[in-house]
């Protein structure tokens, strides 16, 4: 797959992100020239462009798609918690983007391959699993809404601008990789760190809410094949995830055991009540229904829940 990418001059919005630093470590293998932005910046080397700088900033799409054949676009605001309480500051990082996105291809001849990094939860409140696109989108976030606005503007760049993108809307992240897991996403890992210190693990509710975890090397795997496939797939979004549940308590006594054994002492799991104002969205079931990605690009999900964290505790107990 990687000689794909030979030769091509790629763009990685939020580089120094989990999901962009996971893919950026994958495409240097291939000898593409990789331009990186993000706002810590980064140092550059030879096929490898570091810009310092801020998706929102006014101009800088035109400073960075000179030549660029390929964007991969991860730069956002990830908390449904600021969203929410910040609409405005929201949609300065999460849809203005992609529209001053659209203008620059317009008004100077751009159009790279673009591909998106949308959200399982922009479906809202489901009746039903598992999820897949034939549901509709009934966002109850504000995050949610603007992922979604972003998603249709990109679909109307391909449509009215014969720019070629498509959408991979992610469900729970995790696996190795330094650069994961802000206080309020990431809950795999999060966990694993503080089981890894002998902390106790705390469970809202009774744990019986089901989310499908995606390991981090096979969604870098759906992105590289989606610009792969893109030719096949442009205009399309698709949900991701193995196609398999679990629920949250069964997620954190996995992780529970394969601490355990690593560190010969007994992790504690903490019930509390759900806090004030916590997200509808969170209060729900969710498994994927990946088959639609599967039958159009090829792709699969390889690791499953129990294999992905056995790696990622082994991963965060030899991290220095």
């Amino acid at each position: 797959m990687m000689d794909f990418f030979s030769r091509k001059n790629i763009l990685i919005t939020g580089a120094n992100g989990y999901i962009g630093s996971s893919l950026t470590n994958k495409l240097k293998q291939s000898d593409c020239k990789l331009f990186l932005l993000s706002r810590k910046g980064g140092k550059s080397m030879k096929n490898i462009t570091w810009y310092k700088g801020d998706i929102t900033e006014k101009g800088i799409w035109k400073k960075i798609l000179q030549d660029i054949d390929l964007v991969f676009h991860f730069a956002a605001q990830t908390s449904s918690a600021i969203a929410n309480s910040n609409p405005a500051k929201d949609a300065i990082h999460n849809f203005l983007p992609i529209t001053e996105f659209i203008e620059t291809c317009k008004n100077y001849g751009f159009r790279p391959d673009f591909i998106f990094s949308g959200t399982v939860t922009q479906v809202g409140l489901t009746k039903s699993i598992p999820v897949n696109e034939k549901f509709r989108d009934n966002p109850v976030t504000i995050y949610d809404i603007h992922k979604l606005a972003a998603e249709k503007y990109l679909q109307y760049y391909s449509s009215e601008f014969n720019g070629r993108t498509t959408i991979l809307r992610l469900p729970n992240i995790y696996g190795p990789g330094q650069a994961s897991s802000r206080a309020d996403r990431g809950i795999v890992n999060l966990m694993i760190k503080k089981a890894l210190l002998g902390d106790s693990l705390t469970v809202f509710g009774s744990g019986k809410y089901i989310r499908d975890y995606l390991y981090i090397d096979d969604v870098v795997s759906a992105f590289l094949t989606a610009a792969k496939k893109i030719k096949k797939i442009n205009g399309n979004y698709y949900i991701l995830g193995t196609g398999k549940g679990h629920s949250i308590l069964q997620m954190v006594n996995l992780i529970k055991k394969e601490v355990e054994k690593r560190i010969n002492k007994k992790i504690k799991i903490v019930f509390r009540e759900f806090l004030p104002g916590t997200s509808r969205i969170e209060l729900r079931n969710f498994i994927a229904d990946p088959s639609s990605f599967k039958r159009d690009s090829g792709w699969k999900s390889a690791i499953m829940l129990q294999e992905g964290i056995k790696k990622t505790v082994e991963y965060f107990a030899n991290l220095k």
